[in-house]
């Protein structure tokens, strides 16, 4: 058995991202509409985040991707802010501290980036999910940042990088 790994995106990836991201939001009953299931760039993440100041990272184990995430600018919006994006593990990677090590490698990304911010958003009743992001340093806030196009999404955090 291969030790997990977490890495940078390739090209070769984008397929099993997508089945990943849809696959959790469909276990969790994530409305398609409004969330990152409808997002275009969701079939070719690879491409998506290359740019400058984003990043999009793959959790491998035995050569199967188990979780992703990735940072970028926040959309339309003024100000030195990244977004924390499309965090989803499958069942596997869960409750194995896998979340709290993508976080890191995301925000540490960020700093190199030079974000002031990091913000993210997410459902009400992804609890464990919202635990994850207290416990790593993000506070909620009252109003939506920029403009995502995820109007689904009706919670907001943020953290000082």
């Amino acid at each position: 058995m291969q030790p997990v790994t977490i890495r940078e995106i390739a090209i070769k990836d984008n397929e099993q991202v997508a089945k990943v991201v849809r696959k959790v939001l469909e276990d969790l009953g994530v409305p398609k509409i409004g969330t990152a299931y409808a997002d275009k760039a969701l079939d070719n993440m690879y491409k998506a985040y290359d740019k400058p100041k984003a990043a999009y990272f793959v959790v491998e184990e035995n050569n199967i991707i188990i979780g992703c995430a990735g940072i970028a600018q926040l959309d339309n919006y003024e100000g030195n802010i990244c977004e924390l994006q499309k965090m989803y593990f499958l069942e596997e990677a869960r409750g194995r501290g896998m979340g709290t090590r993508m976080i890191k490698v995301c925000l540490e990304k960020a700093k190199t980036f030079d974000f002031e911010k990091c913000y993210l958003e997410t459902m009400p009743y992804m609890k464990a999910a919202q635990k994850l992001y207290k416990n790593n340093g993000f506070r909620y806030i009252d109003t939506p940042m920029g403009n995502t196009g995820h109007y689904s999404c009706p919670v907001w955090m943020i953290k000082d990088l």
